[in-house]
């Protein structure tokens, strides 16, 4: 991570990232966020309450996320969250980050699967400082 860059530049950890997917098409309370990142992860990530309260504070305060409604079920405070629109940039810009490092790990895999052929580096093509081709 590079200081002096926008929150929406940076890389997110793996809960904030799902915890914002979560929120990307609809606004939720927390056990809807807890079921949402279980099916979005298919089921290799279970947030634990701690964790999902300590991140909605966290992307509260630095405004990724709002309160969307508040509602009083069996005696319990309900809060939902949504999206800001900072919050939507942030995940907009790491979903393309992602994007990027996932195209480049297949062309990198496709090319080292070719039966007799030998991976060689050119520089100044490519994803970065030196590419691998074959």
């Amino acid at each position: 991570m590079t200081y002096g860059r926008s929150m929406s530049d940076r890389q997110l950890q793996e809960p904030t990232r799902l915890v914002l997917t979560a929120l990307a098409d609809a606004p939720r309370h927390g056990y809807a966020i807890v079921q949402e990142v279980l099916a979005i992860s298919d089921g290799q990530v279970r947030l634990r309450t701690g964790t999902l309260y300590t991140a909605l504070d966290r992307l509260l305060q630095q405004g990724l996320i709002q309160i969307h409604a508040e509602e009083v079920v069996d005696g319990r405070l309900r809060r939902s969250y949504a999206l800001t629109g900072t919050g939507r940039d942030t995940l907009t810009a790491e979903t393309r980050r992602l994007s990027l490092t996932v195209r480049e790990a297949e062309r990198r895999l496709a090319l080292s699967t070719r039966p007799g052929r030998q991976a060689r580096r050119q520089p100044g093509h490519g994803f970065g400082p030196g590419t691998v081709t074959a």
